[in-house]
């Protein structure tokens, strides 16, 4: 008998075009609008540069990201390629910064989720809009309600309405109170007036968030037709996709309203500028999805972290006794979401949005930077057998993926280093222990259960 006919196989139905849509679900057009007023103060009003300059971070990196897919189409996590690409010390040391991650989104949409909806009720306490928020989203997931792909077609699909209303909206007020001078400036990718290196710098490391999930497009690597080449496009058209739309976003935001010193509050500053554009109306519905968008990713993200905990309790990677349990009636694990539920409602009331934004920055370029290094060592210390040597893309590309993420992981500001530096302490001392002196493998981390 042929031995391979009893392997279950996924068959490769997925078009480069299911990769790209799959990879904008998971970014979402919205992403830099939250982060619209925070990054135009860091920046100085150079937004739309730092979107830009990151997005050039990116495409390198996923580069990287597509090529290492292509050697390992099962992997589909930084954590598994910089392990096996480089050494399985450093691949859990990548997996611990990624879960770092895993534990801030819930956190991250939390702050923005009581922040926006205290928009439309701003007498009530945000402490008690925040504890509305996550008690809400912990509630659901225990009782087993999350959000589905479809309804994250449908939220994309009312995304896109509210995105194109905007431009149209926005286009129009420019055109009409300042005509095609406010319409068309550089103003917003360089005034010489405000322009600060150092500060851009710094906005850039913050702005970089446009694009966090980018990667998940490697997941699909075994269900690609032609992964060598499709993988590596998607992931590369995604970023440049996302930042356009972002870019221009931003540059409207910017040509509408200059002044980032007036908003009245940085982290819905955008929710000011679609009022100005669209009215009660424009503002309305950005908030309501800014809402429901927090919802459904706080949802995802909390389950995620709660089952990757899980997995790490079941595989003694954290305590079994704490982290391993499931609840017998609902085969999930309460404990675990409860614990996520609280770390996200008492970090949403002791940092802001944007240290939130910055720490799940640390842990992702981190990832990034191991994923850049491990093409490196792949395709040029390595070499893989019978392929011609391409200096530009073998070598060339990685380096300058990881000197960019390097660089704009540097300018993250010291409190995000600080509390990523801790946490990344912790994990070198555990991996070191467990592993008695890095003389053994580690054990493994299963990012399937999240």
């Amino acid at each position: 008998m042929n031995s391979t006919a009893a392997v279950p196989r996924l068959r490769r139905v997925l078009t480069l075009w299911d990769l790209i849509f799959y990879g904008i679900v998971l970014i979402m057009p919205i992403a830099p609008i939250p982060l619209f007023g925070i990054a135009q103060k860091l920046s100085h009003g150079h937004f739309v540069t730092t979107i830009l300059v990151a997005m050039v971070a990116m495409l390198f990196t996923a580069a990287s990201y597509g090529r290492m897919a292509a050697l390992y189409p099962a992997a589909g996590s930084a954590y598994t390629y910089v392990g096996r690409g480089l050494h399985p010390h450093l691949g859990f040391l990548a997996g611990w910064a990624m879960f770092l991650d895993y534990l801030i989104q819930p956190l991250f949409n939390s702050i923005l989720g009581a922040l926006t909806i205290q928009r439309f009720f701003p007498h009530i306490p945000y402490a008690v809009l925040a504890a509305l928020f996550v008690g809400t989203m912990t509630f659901l997931n225990v009782r087993g309600i999350r959000t589905t792909a479809r309804a994250n077609i449908v939220m994309l699909a009312i995304m896109g309405v509210v995105i194109a209303a905007f431009v149209v909206l926005a286009t129009r007020y420019l055109l009409h109170y300042e005509g095609w001078p406010g319409l068309v400036s550089l103003q917003p990718f360089y005034d010489p007036k405000t322009f600060d290196f150092r500060a851009t710098w710094t906005a850039t490391s913050f702005a970089a968030l446009t694009y966090i999930g980018f990667d998940g497009v490697t997941t699909l690597a075994e269900e690609v037709e032609n992964p060598k080449r499709n993988v590596l496009l998607a992931t590369v058209l995604v970023c440049v996709f996302t930042g356009v739309l972002a870019g221009l976003q931003a540059y409207l935001g910017q040509r509408v309203w200059p002044d980032y010193t007036t908003f009245t509050s940085l982290e819905t500053a955008f929710m000011d500028i679609s009022r100005r554009v669209g009215g009660a109306a424009l503002f309305q519905a950005l908030g309501i999805i800014l809402i429901i968008a927090c919802v459904g990713a706080g949802l995802t993200g909390q389950v995620g972290a709660a089952r990757l905990l899980f997995g790490m309790g079941r595989d003694n990677v954290l305590p079994r006794r704490v982290f391993g349990r499931l609840d017998p009636k609902r085969q999930s694990p309460t404990l675990n979401i409860c614990l996520i539920g609280i770390v996200a409602y008492v970090g949403a009331l002791l940092v802001t949005y944007e240290q939130a934004g910055e720490v799940l920055n640390f842990g992702a370029f981190l990832a990034f930077m191991g994923v850049n290094l491990a093409a490196f060592r792949q395709f040029t210390i390595l070499h893989p057998p019978g392929r011609k040597r391409r200096w530009f893309r073998d070598t060339l590309m990685p380096l300058l993926g990881f000197a960019f993420c390097l660089w704009i992981w540097l300018g993250l500001k010291t409190p995000a280093k600080v509390i990523g530096g801790i946490w990344f302490l912790i994990g070198l001392t555990y991996c070191a222990v467990k592993t008695r002196g890095f003389r053994v493998r580690p054990i493994e981390i299963d990012f399937s259960e999240g």
